[in-house]
């Protein structure tokens, strides 16, 4: 990632999948572009890849942030507000905050995009806890949501 403490800062190439820097979650790999911290809080870019299959269990809602999504690849489907909006390249969907929201790959094909967070709160320590918490073992759904929480998100159940 590259960090600069003023603008311009310079987004690094995209995603490399086998890139050290990617943060694996199942089957999401995440890539920050810009976080938080290089940008003075105003936002966090990064870049997701969402494999066949592979989706975001926990529909939540986040509670000081705006997201953008960008289509890149394939086509994700995005839960909104109790409806489903399939975002294909060139395809932008815009959430607000207190929106209960979560996202899958219903396709045959890995699905990719941008994801913006105005301003910038969760960086890549969200997202490397959660795959950390993943990693040790079977889903434990009261550490998951403590961490999600933590983080500004509410899990909704």
């Amino acid at each position: 990632m590259t960090g600069c403490s003023s603008p311009p800062c310079l987004l690094p190439e995209m995603a490399d999948p086998a890139a050290e820097d990617v943060i694996r979650i199942g089957g999401l790999a995440i890539r920050f572009l810009q976080d938080r911290h290089a940008t003075g809080g105003a936002l966090d870019l990064f870049e997701m890849t969402v494999q066949p299959g592979g989706a975001m269990p926990v529909p939540h809602f986040h509670e000081s942030w705006e997201e953008t999504i960008y289509g890149l690849s394939g086509v994700s489907t995005w839960r909104v507000a109790g409806e489903d909006i399939a975002v294909q390249p060139g395809q932008s969907l815009f959430i607000r905050r207190g929106v209960v929201h979560g996202f899958r790959n219903d396709g045959a094909a890995p699905a990719g995009c941008l994801c913006m967070l105005t301003p910038g709160a969760l960086g890549p320590a969200y997202f490397r806890e959660m795959a950390a918490a993943l990693a040790e073992g079977p889903p434990d759904p009261a550490r998951l949501g403590a961490i999600m929480r933590r983080y500004g998100l509410v899990p909704v159940v």
